[in-house]
């Protein structure tokens, strides 16, 4: 009797000394932690390098619809003050392109296959109904913020947005010292005769055929109407410095 007693002991004993101690069990927490810490600091850092690669796919079809665009005047802005032409267009676009209110947005949208708007834009299809190709198609667009034909509730590209919305920052490209720089946004400068740079407010005042300018595509966060014409969007705008990708562009008469 005792040894089978002496012999439940000892198998006890043994099970007892083959679990964890409390301070195995926290130095392997610590360790698991050390490694977890090493793999995020790699593998954030690949993530966002993927996510620029996307981006950086599409970059070149945003900014060839931006440049695009402000040189096409479409139906309607013939109308608009001291714009009759699409070098008109792309003046006014440019020198106000640090007003958050007049925020060149650029994105895709889903537009009808069937519609077409006066404007010779797709309609926005907002409910998905069939097969991209089929009833509509993926639009790239350029517009202001403050275009009723994005915003506006029964007719906007707002509702039927696919993927990010971009705002641009431009700023003119002008030539001095032997380089092209920047010389702040929301202005517009030819170089004269004599080599100074004249900063001029109308499109007929510009004497040079082209206007080169550095485009800024930023991120929007929001899709949602309140939040691209509410305080956020402002201070976003006003305050971006990061943008997801540059692109050097111009424009002619």
């Amino acid at each position: 009797m005792r040894k089978i007693q002496h012999t439940l002991r000892t198998r006890a004993s043994r099970q007892l000394r083959a679990g964890f101690t409390l301070m195995e069990t926290v130095i392997a927490i610590g360790v698991l932690a050390v490694l977890l810490t090493g793999f995020l600091a790699v593998f954030t850092p690949a993530v966002q390098g993927i996510r620029r690669s996307i981006d950086a796919q599409q970059a070149d079809r945003l900014a060839s619809t931006l440049e695009q665009e402000l040189v096409t005047l479409r139906s309607g802005e013939e109308e608009l003050p001291n714009i009759t032409t699409g070098f008109d267009k792309a003046f006014d676009w440019i020198i106000n392109g640090d007003d958050p209110s007049q925020a060149i947005l650029v994105y895709q949208y889903r537009g009808s296959t069937s519609s077409m708007r006066d404007d010779g834009t797709p309609e926005p299809q907002v409910a998905i109904d069939g097969q991209p190709g089929d009833t509509y198609t993926v639009q790239t667009m350029a517009r202001r913020l403050d275009d009723p034909l994005f915003y506006d509730d029964n007719d906007g590209d707002i509702k039927a947005i696919e993927g990010r919305i971009f705002f641009v920052k431009p700023e003119q490209l002008v030539f001095t010292g032997g380089q092209l720089t920047t010389d702040g946004a929301g202005k517009l400068q030819f170089l004269d005769s004599g080599g100074s740079l004249v900063e001029v407010t109308a499109s007929d005042d510009y004497l040079d055929a082209v206007i080169a300018f550095s485009a800024e595509f930023h991120s929007v966060p929001s899709k949602s109407r309140a939040y691209l014409q509410g305080s956020s969007f402002e201070t976003l705008f006003q305050n971006a410095k990061n943008p997801v990708f540059t692109r050097n562009l111009a424009v002619r008469r």
